[in-house]
């Protein structure tokens, strides 16, 4: 069964997820459907659709399309590791894929799928992406998926930033960046300047809010990346963007 066209806002969407409220939250559950199909996931380490195979569909799709075999993938902000599962498969033995993730509870959870799923070709990097290497205060946020860099946060995380990483040899340059981190895109991208204009890699970019999605898309631009929308809006009004050199 496809699971992919409801919506957990609809009634129908929510009237079918009733019963996956009895599953137990640590309970390793096959993937049902997509790419992922057959591997397994931890039920309560975030929404169903993960395991479900459902899990932002669109973005699934666009992301196989521009992955290939032996690339670097960066997922940044990558909770408790879907992106990072996902781009372990599509990268195969001979391609990288580095997680970025500071909350303790997602990082569990994260190492726990790759152990789950014998994934290898996975390095974890428990800290945020920032625009400079240190430390910060951080905002576990009400769920595991809207945790952020603030300073009246009660965790104190560890940050990197892209450049410094790659210039003292601790991460590969990068072939695609999936970059989620709940209004903090815009110091993930200037951290990465001269990796951008480097490598030019293609950016899989979801901003939150009006002001960072503007500094974002302006800051793209000036580096020579082309910008346009995932989500089937003009990118000025879409906050789930790609960016690529042409």
């Amino acid at each position: 069964m496809n699971f992919s066209g409801f919506s957990n806002q609809g009634l129908l969407g929510k009237i079918l997820r009733q019963p996956l409220k009895l599953i137990p939250s640590q309970a390793a559950m096959p993937i049902l459907q997509g790419p992922l199909r057959g591997k397994r996931w931890i039920a309560g380490s975030h929404t169903h659709g993960c395991w479900l195979g459902s899990y932002e569909g669109e973005k699934q799709r666009v992301l196989q399309e521009r992955v290939r075999p032996g690339d670097t993938v960066y997922d940044i902000g990558a909770n408790a590791g879907f992106y990072s599962l996902l781009s372990s498969e599509l990268v195969g033995p001979q391609g990288h894929v580095f997680a970025f993730e500071p909350l303790p509870r997602n990082i569990t959870f994260l190492n726990e799928h790759l152990r789950l799923n014998h994934v290898i070709n996975v390095k974890v990097i428990a800290a945020a992406v920032s625009d400079k290497d240190g430390e910060t205060f951080f905002d576990e946020g009400p769920g595991s998926a809207m945790g952020h860099m603030d300073a009246a946060g009660g965790l104190k995380v560890r940050t990197v930033s892209i450049d410094q990483l790659i210039a003292g040899g601790e991460i590969l340059p990068p072939s695609v960046m999936k970059i989620d981190v709940e209004g903090a895109e815009f110091m993930v991208l200037s951290g990465g300047k001269n990796t951008l204009m480097s490598h030019h890699p293609v950016i899989f970019l979801a901003t939150h809010g009006a002001a960072v999605h503007a500094q974002c898309c302006e800051l793209l631009a000036s580096l020579g990346f082309r910008v346009e929308e995932i989500c089937g809006e003009r990118a000025d009004l879409c906050d789930e963007l790609i960016a690529y050199c042409p």
